[in-house]
């Protein structure tokens, strides 16, 4: 942690997406040849002709603020952190949603300094009964994230930059990412990234070498997106390989937990038994409760037992967040709300 006090514990990048979530049967997946547990992305039309087919059959469950960084901040605000996100929405419905739902939660932003013509991005989210989720994506406007959405002076007062992974798939926001990354390292502002889903580590391979390039403090990504990243075979292996472009490496289990890796040790993470009904937004809560634990003083191993804990929690319940009074029942079940208490 930089020495330097600065405004802002956290400020991500990465797309804004209203999530409108679909519980249904992997036969539909099947029928409509989507590939399962993994985010496609689709144009307007696509997505348009595949919610027509969705309320044939099944009954709208959830629509809520989404993009993969935004969930963490959310988490991370919530949890009492100070968190900014810089994203871009459409001045529609779902934009002025979308906006509302970061007030609530405590995230600032400048949307309101926005007045952009055209959609607010859309995520389809269908859930199978074996609690797996699959996203069909139409970006909107969110596809010309660029330099124009960023607040420099905000990443350079801020304990850690948030690269969303999701960001790979446009040249324009990876533009925007190298700007972000080069404010952080003249401010000592920490550079933290999620893979955020193995179908970028599949297809946008060379974005995520971009973000990585020369090295980020903190990496987070699962079991399979470090294996598929790496090509390497097996936990400790990837995790190694990682470790040459990442000060800290956390790798999440699922239902093992996860481990937290850095070149001179191992801290293994329990995972905690829940019935899971909704994997979807399980990796962003880990990402936001890790980040308030450690800008906040716990050890790795205390931010680590708490996102553990915390996206148990989010796999047990339908959508990808939890309410802000849920969150503060977590610190104190884990005990660790006197140990937060004195930093905020």
């Amino acid at each position: 942690m930089s020495s330097v006090m600065k405004s802002y514990d956290v400020i991500g990048v990465g797309n804004a997406l209203v999530d409108q979530e679909f519980k249904v049967t992997d036969e539909f997946l099947v029928r409509h040849n989507i590939e399962k547990s993994i985010m496609t992305l689709l144009d307007e039309a696509q997505q348009q002709l595949l919610l027509g087919e969705l309320h044939k059959e099944f009954e709208l469950e959830k629509r809520a603020g989404g993009g993969s960084a935004a969930n963490s901040l959310v988490a991370f605000s919530q949890f009492g952190g100070k968190a900014f996100y810089c994203c871009k929405v459409a001045n529609d419905d779902d934009g002025n949603f979308y906006q509302a739902d970061l007030d609530r939660a405590g995230v600032s932003t400048h949307l309101v300094k926005q007045n952009n013509n055209g959609h607010t991005g859309k995520c389809v989210v269908m859930v199978t009964p074996d609690a797996e989720r699959t996203m069909c994506t139409f970006l909107g406007i969110t596809i010309d994230f660029s330099t124009e959405e960023l607040e420099p002076e905000v990443v350079a007062d801020s304990q850690y930059l948030y690269i969303e992974g999701y960001l790979a798939t446009s040249e324009i926001a990876r533009k925007a990412v190298q700007e972000a990354r080069a404010v952080a390292e003249a401010n000592g502002t920490r550079i933290a990234l999620t893979f955020s889903d193995s179908s970028m580590v599949k297809y946008f391979k060379e974005g995520l070498d971009e973000f990585l390039t020369p090295g980020v403090d903190l990496l987070f990504c699962n079991q399979e997106e470090a294996e598929l990243y790496t090509g390497k075979e097996g936990l400790e292996p990837a995790l190694q390989a990682l470790l040459q472009v990442a000060r800290q490496v956390v790798i999440t289990r699922g239902k093992d937990g996860a481990i937290i890796g850095t070149r001179e040790r191992r801290i293994q993470v329990p995972g905690f038994k829940v019935t899971a009904i909704d994997t979807n937004g399980a990796g962003d809560m880990f990402a936001g409760a890790y980040l308030f634990g450690i800008t906040q003083g716990l050890t790795p191993a205390q931010a680590g037992t708490l996102a553990s804990r915390s996206a148990a929690e989010v796999v047990s319940n339908y959508g990808p967040r939890l309410s802000t009074e849920r969150q503060q029942e977590l610190l104190l079940e884990l005990g660790l709300t006197e140990h937060v208490a004195s930093t905020l």
